[in-house]
């Protein structure tokens, strides 16, 4: 019989060569993943870089003209009488009915002196690299083009700009009603699409026959799984904005103030994009239960339900959860469902409850990205920080849920 296999030098030669081909194929990894870490760290840093830097700013009106005592000093009893004998009565009224001013904390107050009363006019603001880089160059050409403007290095994520609604002024804007509304919507998903993904996960993996009907439900749903979003907002837009618009406008409750462009209306429709997304998590998790379970649930006695209920569910729920969690990220950084479904791009109200009128975080983004003013692109890079920590957070919660839950077998 004829040896195939190489021999001596021969031998030695192809070892070499196919560890040659090894070695190139391993750089080309390495290189890849380091092209990825790159890329990463450079989106990370061009964000942060736009949240923090150098800000040139006047007041259009002197401060002393409202108090003698420096701003930084000012109390909350003081700034109560000053915005009320300075404010007319009728926009001293409405902030009270959005939120009692005796209420209202000092920072927010400061705020609202600054804004209404003294107005900061900003000049204009500079990246982080450029204000560590260029600092001194830059507060002498502020000097020169601007010799009233205060110069100050400011971080624009700060604790009042997750708690300070939308304003026209980017120097007192904040994301506490986007947040609000995008914590609505993931809210609303995943009470709608957990359920019913779940259910019918079930239903395919446990109890529907293997037939051509079945194969044509299970292909659909992996396709729904990449239609592009803009089309589950046409969906949303027909179905719960104007088709079932008595309920999502909450008019069939006796709401009469509000039409179907509701929260409610957008969740439902985030609910319909990420359904396929759990139901294929769902049906993948109850496949890695293994099947000796069943059968030995099976072998006592117990019925399909009992099995399901008291087995494979309990097993797969793991997977279950971290399927939906991060299906729900990607319902979080969606905006063009909601652009369609009508999210508003300025909106200062918080939202109260499913028939509210709303925004989120990332339509906020996308409009202060629009404005051509500067600082709006620096408060939209702390939104974009914002949007990252709340991923960031419901996938740590997911990887928290699968080690929590994780069973060995």
């Amino acid at each position: 019989m004829q040896n195939h296999f190489p021999e001596n030098e021969a031998f030695y030669k192809a070892l070499s060569k196919r560890y040659g081909i090894a070695t190139v194929w391993q750089i080309l990894f390495l290189s890849a993943l380091l092209l990825a870490i790159l890329s990463l760290t450079a989106l990370i840093y061009n964000v942060i870089d736009g949240a923090f830097g150098y800000i040139a700013y006047e007041y259009k009106n002197d401060p002393s003209e409202f108090t003698s005592t420096p701003i930084n000093e000012l109390t909350k009893e003081e700034l109560l009488t000053i915005l009320k004998n300075n404010l007319s009565t009728g926009a001293y009224k409405k902030l009270d009915n959005e939120q009692a001013m005796s209420t209202r904390s000092q920072a927010d107050l400061l705020n609202l002196f600054l804004e209404r009363l003294i107005q900061i006019d900003t000049k204009q603001t500079w990246s982080m690299t450029e204000s560590i880089l260029k600092g001194e160059k830059i507060r002498q050409e502020t000097k020169t083009n601007y010799p009233e403007a205060r110069i100050e290095f400011r971080s624009w994520l700060t604790p009042q700009f997750l708690v300070s609604p939308m304003s026209s002024k980017a120097e007192f804007a904040g994301v506490r009603t986007a947040v609000l509304g995008s914590l609505w919507l993931v809210g609303i998903a995943i009470a709608f699409a957990l359920p019913i993904g779940t259910g019918a996960a079930v239903y395919l993996q446990e109890y529907a026959p293997k037939n051509w009907l079945t194969s044509i439900i299970q292909t659909n749903i992996n396709n729904l799984a990449g239609v592009p979003s803009i089309v589950y907002g046409m969906l949303g837009l027909a179905v719960f904005v104007r088709w079932l618009e008595p309920f999502t406008s909450g008019s069939m409750f006796g709401i009469t103030d509000t039409n179907g462009r509701t929260i409610l209306s957008a969740g439902l429709t985030m609910g319909i994009l990420v359904l396929p997304l759990i139901i294929i998590n769902a049906q993948e998790a109850i496949k890695a239960v293994p099947d000796s379970l069943r059968q030995a649930s099976f072998g006592v006695g117990a019925t399909r339900w009992q099995t399901v209920w008291h087995h494979v569910l309990p097993n797969a729920l793991p997977g279950i959860l971290t399927g939906s969690i991060l299906a729900l990220s990607r319902a979080l950084g969606e905006t063009a469902p909601l652009i369609v479904v009508g999210a508003s791009t300025f909106i200062s109200v918080d939202p109260d409850g499913p028939f509210s009128k709303f925004t989120a975080l990332p339509i906020q983004i996308y409009q202060w990205t629009t404005r051509a003013q500067s600082e709006f692109h620096a408060i939209a890079a702390s939104g974009i920080i914002v949007l990252l920590v709340l991923l960031l957070t419901l996938n740590a919660t997911a990887i928290l849920l699968r080690n929590r839950f994780k069973q060995k077998y």
